[in-house]
């Protein structure tokens, strides 16, 4: 048998009849990105399709959307101690209704634990402030929009706990971009950018994801340059008609005398009458604030009965 093999062996290896992945490389301005054999099949214009994800509004215009809108949620947070043990929570199920041009929200239940609420019944974290600022609406609010052109993110009159909270926000819905008022690391935020282009890895494959066809970016930083960017990884489904967002996955971190963070966000898209809207959130995150206490908080937010 062995007499046997060795001949078929070194035949299979001349005539390549061992299945091997095909994949190729791609340079735009000083980005090296890796293509599957799916993409380079598809006939995918790189170039083009790094320029239209870069320039992309449907990930912010997604939250933006929740803005005009009445759904459904279900809240979930918990704040946690350094071995992971359960220090406070909310679970809640909230309602926002849409009437005329204004929005308001109802909770319909809700349990907590620990201390998440103070005597004012205020909340004791800033983790949950944040989350409370980007889906809880405590009186009507009225005369918003949908619209992303002009909107620019700024923490003008904002300082201390508000600024930092803003800061992550904008990180939040626009990760991969240059973002102006973020002190030591605004200019390591541009990941689609040449100047840092060379910190990452970046691949593009295509895959069937969320009952939509999907083209899939890559970013991963390379070993050695986590000091030098703010998103340590992010992989993003687009779909391969529309180019619109349909889910992404992201880390950031950032160390500095002020303040660190290490934040990883998952978020799944739906579409409801054409338009996109998130439909899960997941946020799992380690921050602390000079003089503040260090925060490790978790939330999952659901949204749905879209009206």
């Amino acid at each position: 048998m062995k007499n046997i093999f060795i001949p078929v062996f070194f035949i299979c290896i001349s005539l390549n009849c061992f299945a091997q992945d095909k994949t190729d490389t791609i340079t735009v301005g000083k980005k090296i990105i890796t293509l599957s054999e799916v993409v380079i099949d598809n006939r995918l214009n790189v170039t083009s399709f790094i320029e239209r994800i870069k320039n992309d509004s449907s990930f912010y215009k997604a939250f933006r959307n929740l803005r005009i809108l009445g759904f459904t949620a279900l809240n979930d947070i918990r704040m946690v101690n350094k071995a992971g043990d359960l220090k406070a929570s909310l679970k809640s199920k909230t309602k926002q209704i849409r009437t005329t041009n204004c929005r308001k929200m109802e909770t319909l239940e809700e349990t907590v634990s620990g201390d998440i609420y103070n005597d004012a019944h205020q909340f004791n974290y800033y983790t949950a402030q944040m989350y409370a600022s980007l889906f809880f609406t405590k009186d009507s609010v009225c005369g918003e929009t949908n619209v992303v052109n002009g909107v620019t993110f700024s923490t003008s009159g904002k300082s201390g706990m508000e600024k930092h909270k803003e800061q992550l926000k904008m990180l939040f819905f626009n990760p991969g971009k240059k973002i102006s008022g973020l002190p030591f690391m605004s200019n390591k935020t541009a990941i689609y950018d040449d100047d840092i282009a060379d910190r990452y890895d970046m691949s593009i494959d295509m895959d069937f994801y969320n009952n939509t066809n999907c083209y899939i970016f890559k970013q991963k930083v390379k070993p050695g340059s986590e000091d030098h960017v703010v998103v340590d990884e992010m992989t993003t489904w687009f779909n391969d008609s529309t180019f619109d967002v349909v889910a992404r996955n992201y880390v950031l971190s950032y160390d500095a005398a002020v303040y660190d963070f290490k934040v990883s966000m998952e978020v799944l898209m739906s579409r409801f009458n054409n338009l996109t809207v998130p439909s899960l959130i997941r946020y799992n995150g380690n921050w602390k604030a000079i003089f503040k206490n260090r925060e490790r908080g978790i939330f999952t937010a659901t949204l749905f009965d879209f009206q």
